[in-house]
């Protein structure tokens, strides 16, 4: 069976999360047309990279809202990997990626790193497990963790089928960050999945260009610049492709 993973480049209406989760639902849906496993979405995806309202934007793992696309990944067969503000048991707020999973369950991986900007927003976390799809693993990163070189050693160390990253990266950083990216593939020979916003969020001006590489390093594809598009890699064999959906409103 091939390995089909993708990188749902989304704009983010500010605050709004039933607006948001409309929006996953559209990318969910148009993800599974595709056979794809595994679906990862940007950085703090249902609500936006909003600093100062994320305490009062924060939720549970088990917010009701959540179900509609929880029920999509079970009739799907699809592990979607959302972002969002998650209350902790100590009543602080972090950066997370929920992993709604195939079987109706989800999972959390906390982001580990955090700007200086973020510090007062939120805590930081402590990861969370890699998703799991038959004999292979997604590391996950949420964007300041992919920018520390020991985060995505530690993360090849389990040996991951990709490391996917989920990212609010601004046009002036995107070409440093999307080579140490690129270098990750090359260094640790696994695929390396990028989700970035595919418009302002948080007052930052994204790059999109969402993009996938190979293991050794070669990009897959990549998302033309900003807007709403999917981009998609696809394992068979030893052999990876990639492509790109637009989406269409």
């Amino acid at each position: 069976m091939p390995l089909i993973v993708a990188a749902a480049q989304t704009i983010s209406v500010a605050g709004d999360m039933p607006a948001n989760i409309v929006q996953h639902l559209r990318f969910m849906r148009e993800a599974a047309a595709h056979g794809v496993q595994v679906l990862l979405f940007p950085e703090l995806s249902l609500t936006g990279y909003e600093l100062a309202t994320a305490d009062e934007l924060a939720i549970d793992a088990d917010d009701a809202r959540l179900a509609p696309m929880r029920d999509l990944a079970r009739e799907t067969g699809m592990r979607a990997v959302v972002g969002a503000p998650l209350r902790t048991e100590n009543g602080k707020v972090a950066i997370a990626a929920l992993v709604l999973q195939d079987d109706g369950g989800i999972s959390v991986y906390c982001k580990q790193h955090l700007h200086a900007s973020e510090e007062k927003a939120f805590v930081a976390g402590l990861g969370g497990a890699p998703v799991q799809v038959g004999d292979d693993q997604i590391a996950l990163a949420v964007c300041a963790d992919a920018t520390h070189a020991s985060h995505a050693a530690q993360a090849a160390s389990g040996n991951p089928a990709v490391y996917a990253a989920g990212s609010v990266i601004s046009v002036g950083s995107y070409p440093t960050e999307s080579a140490q990216l690129a270098g990750y593939a090359a260094t640790h020979g696994m695929a390396v999945l990028l989700a970035n916003h595919g418009g302002p969020t948080g007052g930052w001006p994204c790059a999109g260009c969402s993009a996938v590489w190979a293991p050794g390093g070669e990009q897959l594809a990549a998302a033309p610049g900003v807007g709403e598009f999917l981009v998609i890699a696809t394992r068979q064999g030893r052999d990876w492709s990639g492509a790109v959906i637009t989406l269409q409103a």
